[in-house]
């Protein structure tokens, strides 16, 4: 249990598909124009990861390594296939909006990526969990860029605007919660400067039509990533141990404390076998040759 709840805080925190290893831009910068869209592509990749994790670890010993990729799509594809066809069955709204991403989950490289370096060589559960991890990291990261993104472009939230919700507009609440905040009445010219300020801007505030446009995805994404990096460089000027943020994998497997590393949860006799079988091979093309 210890192991799959670290699979999910990876999926989640430390190897964030999105804000971490920056996978899957592509599903990332075209869908998220909204909350509903990020959370839809994210739920669905969601399903297909963690499907594909267990299916792909519960045949690890069965598919042959040198069909393994072709295998591996072959098994995506099916369960891409079958969440297309009840999304269009069920929210056929949701599946024209997503449009050809949806069949592009087959070549995402999150999916790929986990199914080769970890279902492939660890066991069902934590193959589940880690699939389960990466597409919650995944769905809340879509799922926040298309809420800010929203927001700002559209002035709705999951296509919810302030009528909708609270009977009067966005602006409007803007200016009553600036009153809240900062009493126009107040006896200090600084917070009646503040309130004048931020009522103006508010009172003639006008989505921003190039944040729900393509670029929009870029500088959402750029500004998301930079409020990461201050949070990080704050963190290491308190003397706090942020090395797992933005960080992903260094690679250093020798001085890696971290035990919820994929590549340290490689069963230890598949490794055994496969160093021995190595060695076995190298000896006898060796002795081959010396007797030749």
């Amino acid at each position: 249990m210890k192991t799959c709840l670290e699979r999910l805080y990876n999926g989640l925190i430390k190897e964030n598909p999105t804000f971490v290893l920056t996978l899957g831009m592509c599903p990332t910068l075209a869908v998220t124009t909204s909350a509903i869209n990020g959370l839809g592509m994210g739920l669905s990749t969601l399903v297909v990861l963690a499907l594909s994790n267990l299916l792909i670890s519960a045949l690890r010993k069965v598919i042959p390594d040198k069909v393994r990729i072709p295998a591996y799509i072959v098994i995506v594809a099916s369960l891409v296939t079958v969440v297309g066809l009840l999304m269009e069955a069920y929210v056929p709204g949701l599946y024209a909006s997503l449009g050809i991403y949806i069949d592009l989950i087959v070549v995402n490289c999150i999916i790929l990526g986990r199914a080769e370096s970890y279902a492939s060589k660890n066991k069902m559960m934590p193959s589940l969990f880690d699939g389960i991890g990466m597409g919650l990291g995944f769905t809340v990261a879509l799922t926040l860029i298309g809420m800010v993104r929203e927001f700002f472009g559209n002035a709705s939230i999951f296509g919810f605007t302030g009528p909708d919700v609270y009977g009067t507009t966005i602006p409007v609440l803007l200016v009553e919660l600036t009153n809240k905040v900062f009493n126009p009445d107040s006896a200090s010219n600084f917070v009646q400067g503040l309130n004048h300020f931020f009522t103006g801007e508010f009172s003639s505030y006008s989505p921003i039509g190039i944040l729900i446009m393509a670029p929009g995805a870029f500088f959402v994404l750029a500004i998301l990533t930079a409020i990461q990096n201050v949070i990080k460089a704050k963190g290491e000027a308190k003397g706090k141990d942020m090395s797992k943020i933005q960080s992903g994998c260094s690679h250093d497997c020798m001085s890696c404390g971290d035990t919820g590393c994929a590549k340290r949860l490689i069963e230890p006799e598949k490794v055994s076998k496969k160093v021995e079988t190595e060695v076995e091979a190298v000896s006898e093309e060796i002795t081959g040759k010396e007797e030749n």
